[in-house]
Formats: structure tokens, sequence, C-alpha cells
């Protein structure tokens, strides 16, 4: 006798789920990326290949596949990631939207797994644990049980969802403004939260997909730029309103750390001034590292928030 989870996944197999994989000279783990995809269980999916503006050999790798169900898209001009990813979203046909960028990959099970945890029409968003992967060594990136159902608070508390794993609802989508790119970096974040809000999120707490950490991720210019972006987006957003009945404890962590790191190219001192104000030990000790220890050891301190 056919199991419950056969049962659901045979219900939902012929629903077409539409894949996005935005582009900008990739090419370096693309094949390995793009194979992930192929070797799905579940095979009724399309890809959207968005290449915004590729001048490495990104389109050759991705053509060698020959497959009837990639789609691709040359942007018209080089966008931001998250305006990008806005631009393939209004090209999908599938009723289920998923994200893979071109240097991470899927288990092969990861869309039979998931897709059928959408029987439940309240489910808005299914995610998964996942490992990630630096200097060819993984570590899972969640210990613990991750949450599912009406979430809002949790997350607040403890982000724990990864893009990479992150399957759409389509239906449930604002299909004139997916994601803001204004805050392009956490531009998920504010999406996750904000969906959040109204949808209920299903876990899979098994790790189905790899996020590949390189360490242009831990450039300190791109570590201020999210620091400078996380303190807008508190500001602009009027968090304390849109969020007033749940426990923004974390988020206020956050916005304090993060504003100490925006002025990391500005002078130490108004730094310290900063952190004597509010002292904070984890904060003084990350900021006290920037300004002592050398820069491979400052990342790995710093990205860790």
């Amino acid at each position: 006798m056919a199991s419950k989870e056969q049962l659901k996944f045979t219900m939902n197999k012929k629903s077409l789920v539409s894949i996005l994989m935005n582009c900008h000279n990739g090419e370096q783990f693309l094949e390995f990326s793009l194979r992930s995809i192929i070797e799905q269980t579940y095979q009724n999916w399309e890809l959207i290949f968005w290449d915004n503006r590729s001048t490495d050999n990104s389109a050759k790798i991705l053509k060698k596949f020959n497959d009837k169900r990639i789609r691709y898209f040359y942007a018209k001009k080089k966008t931001s990631l998250y305006e990008a990813r806005n631009l393939a979203i209004s090209k999908t046909k599938g009723e289920f939207i998923a994200f893979l960028d071109v240097d991470d990959i899927w288990s092969k099970e990861k869309l039979a797994i998931q897709i059928p945890k959408f029987q439940n029409k309240k489910i808005g968003l299914v995610y998964s644990n996942f490992f990630i992967v630096k200097d060819n060594k993984k570590k899972l990136a969640f210990k613990n049980a991750l949450p599912k159902g009406k979430v809002t608070d949790k997350i607040i508390k403890n982000y724990q969802i990864g893009i990479l794993t992150v399957i759409l609802r389509k239906k449930f989508l604002n299909k004139k403004k997916i994601f803001d790119h204004n805050y392009d970096i956490i531009a998920d974040y504010d999406f996750v939260l904000n969906f959040s809000m109204q949808y209920q999120f299903c876990s899979v707490n098994r790790p189905l997909a790899y996020y590949r950490i390189h360490e242009n991720q831990l450039q300190k210019k791109k570590i201020i730029l999210q620091a400078n972006q996380f303190c807008n987006w508190f500001k602009n957003k009027k968090i304390n309103k849109k969020f007033k009945r749940f426990d923004l404890t974390n988020i206020y962590k956050k916005f304090d750390y993060f504003d100490l790191i925006k002025d990391l190219e500005k002078s130490k001192y108004k730094i310290y001034y900063k952190l004597f104000k509010k002292f904070n030990l984890k904060n003084f000790i990350k900021i006290s590292a920037y300004l002592i220890l050398p820069k491979k050891i400052f990342s790995k301190l710093i990205n860790n928030v």
C-alpha cells in the first residue's frame, strides 16, 4: 500500500515548478548547479535562466545541456540581483517558484520531498535545512528543528531560512513587486518576514541543498553594504510599527551591531563611543577584532552575526 507521502507526491507530480537561476559571470560552478536540477527525481519543472549580462562562458555551459525545459533570457541591461529575480519571476509559468544560484546545488530529492507539502492549501512557503560548504568541507546550517506554521515570531528571534531551499506558492505572491530591490542584499529577509505574516510555512529538517561560501562574500565592502541596508531597512520600513505585536529584541540587537559595522570606514573613535554608549561584549570583541586581527580572521568573526 502506498504511503501518505507517496500519495501526496502522486497528486502533486503534475504541478509545474519554475526554478529561477540568476547569473552574472557564474561559470565557475555553474555546471554543478545545473546538473543538480537536471537530476531531480521530480521532473516537472522549467528553468528560468536569467543571464544578467554575463561576459564569460555561462551561456555556453547552459546550452550544452540542450533541455527543452530550460528557458534562456538575456537581460536588456544589468540590474541588481533582486531586480533581476523580479524580472525572472515575470517569465514563470509554474504553480510554484524555487530559487537556485549558480554556485549552489540541490540534492536529487529536493523537489520531490518539498512539493507534496503544498497539499495543505494554506501553505505558502516550504523550506529546508541545508549544508554550508567552504574549502571542500561541509557543515549543517541549523542543528535545531526548523519552525513551521505561523512562524513570524520564531524567525524574528532566529532567522533560519535559506533562499536556496525556498519554494513559493505563486498565486500567493504580489504580482507587481515580489522583492524590494532597494534592499538588495537583504531583500529575501524582508520578503520572508512579510510573507510569514500572511501565510503558513512548512519546513523539512533534512538538508536538501548545499550553499557555497566564497571569500568575496566576506569582503569588508560587502559587509558594510549589508550593514547600511539593514539599518536603512529598519528605519525606513518602520519595523517597530510593522511588527509591533512581536518580540523584536533580536532585530534591535542586529540593528545595534550593524549600526557599528556601517561606520567601519569612519573614525574608530566614533565606533568606540557608540560601543560604550550601549555596551555589548560580543560587539566589542568583533569590532576590536577588526582593528587588531588580520582580515581573514576578522571576516570569520564578523560574518557570524
